[in-house]
């Protein structure tokens, strides 16, 4: 498998492998050993959705020290992790809603792990084994609302604050990607994944020692620096190198 999407054709709902454009549906489970049918789907009418439904978001904060800097926080001594609702996913294409306009709303590009098999207590080295594969994400964060409070969920759960897609990358190494980071085709964040702190290895370790994690759960591994705030209208697109890139608006 390679770039694998999830997507929508009148009432039907799909999973696909997608090929120079074109969408091989997905026959028997994803996290499985699959296979693929020969003849495309036609693309007419065919909706893209956020490419898993998983049952907890996890986020994880301040993990590249140019992040920790930038807000005046020190270096974590373990990985800062936090939920976020599933009900604030949105796919790519969608609209990211700001709740209050008086109050100072923010970008976070981030790559993002897809686990793919029940999972509790894995070590960093057999972590690669339960990882299906890696997409991108946005951690839209109300600014106003995290800074007054000691716990960071409120800020980040709002409806539309989890752009994640728009495919899952099967075959790829994440520890040495660029990610980047456009708001109106201007660079705002501009990083590597081999800057993070705790890598996805060590993440998925140590989440996995805090809760058990099933198939289609989703990690945010976190922001690299250049984090600024979003307007009505913005244009915001996330590009990591060798991932599919995931486009959102503002309204």
């Amino acid at each position: 498998m390679a770039a694998i999407g999830r997507f929508q054709k009148g009432e039907e709902i799909f999973h696909a492998k997608v090929v120079d454009g074109e969408l091989f549906r997905l026959i028997g489970d994803v996290y499985g050993s699959p296979s693929f049918e020969k003849k495309p789907t036609p693309l007419k009418g065919v909706k893209t959705l956020v490419p898993v439904v998983p049952s907890k978001i996890i986020a994880v904060g301040l993990n590249y020290a140019d992040h920790a800097r930038e807000t005046g926080k020190p270096l974590p001594k373990e990985p800062l992790f936090w939920l976020k609702a599933p009900t604030s996913l949105i796919p790519d294409g969608a609209k990211i809603e700001v709740p209050f306009g008086t109050h100072r709303t923010d970008f976070e590009a981030e790559l993002t792990i897809v686990i793919g098999r029940r999972m509790r207590n894995v070590t960093p080295a057999a972590a690669a084994r339960y990882i299906f594969g890696y997409t991108a994400a946005q951690d839209i964060t109300d600014r106003t609302i995290q800074n007054g409070e000691s716990q960071w969920a409120r800020a980040k759960s709002f409806d539309t604050f989890t752009p994640l897609g728009p495919y899952i990358e099967t075959k790829i190494d994440p520890h040495d990607l660029n990610i980047q980071l456009f708001q109106n085709g201007q660079l705002r964040q501009n990083s590597n994944t081999s800057q993070l702190i705790f890598n996805c290895f060590d993440l998925v370790s140590f989440i996995s020692t805090n809760m058990t994690m099933l198939p289609g759960d989703v990690i945010l591994t976190g922001t690299p620096a250049g984090i600024g705030p979003i307007e009505s209208g913005d244009r915001l697109e996330v590009r990591i190198q060798g991932l599919a890139p995931l486009v959102n608006t503002v309204k």
